[in-house]
């Protein structure tokens, strides 16, 4: 069963080093591929106005305590979960990089583009949608093994040390982060809490799907 996955699998086209800088075609094709359905997922969610992503409202609480804005404060929690990587043994590589770029080119073209729906079950629809497209898209690009992002690199390092599921460890760790943010005044909404509650099992079924399709 996919919520019961703990390790990210390997495949044909997964590097053999996370230091690659030199990958072979498919294994940088499934990197862009999968950071791109993840970075339209986190469009998605923005445009579904049903509420922001947990990591969102965790720098928007701190920006109500503190004299720095949301975007300051995304970067520097971005550069201390980075940080964390380091007693947790993650290495970053190609994938930190790109996560970052497609991520957030993506997401400016979900706001550009996408609509927000008028229909509030529409909107819960795409949030839903959002929420699976984020999960499978961030399955294949950690399959990769090129680095994940600052957040992805965070879970792999919690599941080595705890050896508790992937879906577990990530639902953790989400719903944590939400609730620090709507304690420090940060607003959540219902796509918050489908997100921070389903991108756990959602991740899991990405990966199970790859291992599944490419074994």
């Amino acid at each position: 069963m996919f919520l019961k996955i703990k390790n990210i699998p390997k495949v044909n086209w997964s590097s053999e080093k996370t230091y690659n800088f030199k990958p072979k075609f498919s294994t940088f094709f499934f990197l862009c591929f999968g950071l791109t359905l993840f970075g339209l997922g986190e469009g998605l969610l923005i445009v579904s106005f049903t509420g922001a992503s947990p990591w969102s409202v965790l720098a928007q609480g701190i920006s109500l305590n503190v004299n720095l804005s949301i975007g300051t404060i995304t970067l520097l929690i971005s550069i201390a979960v980075l940080i964390l990587w380091i007693p947790l043994g993650q290495k970053p590589g190609m994938g930190t990089i790109f996560n970052a770029l497609i991520i957030a080119l993506m997401i400016d073209l979900c706001i550009k583009f996408v609509p927000t729906p008028s229909n509030y079950v529409n909107q819960l629809i795409l949030a839903v949608v959002s929420v699976i497209t984020v999960g499978i898209g961030g399955g294949i690009y950690l399959v990769s093994n090129l680095g994940a992002g600052p957040r992805d690199g965070l879970m792999i390092g919690l599941q080595k040390i705890s050896n508790f599921p992937i879906a577990a460890v990530r639902a953790t760790l989400e719903i944590t982060v939400v609730s620090v943010g709507w304690y420090l005044g940060g607003t959540v909404g219902i796509g918050t809490l489908l997100f921070a509650f389903g991108i756990g099992p959602c991740v899991a079924l990405g990966l199970y799907l790859v291992d599944k399709i490419f074994d």
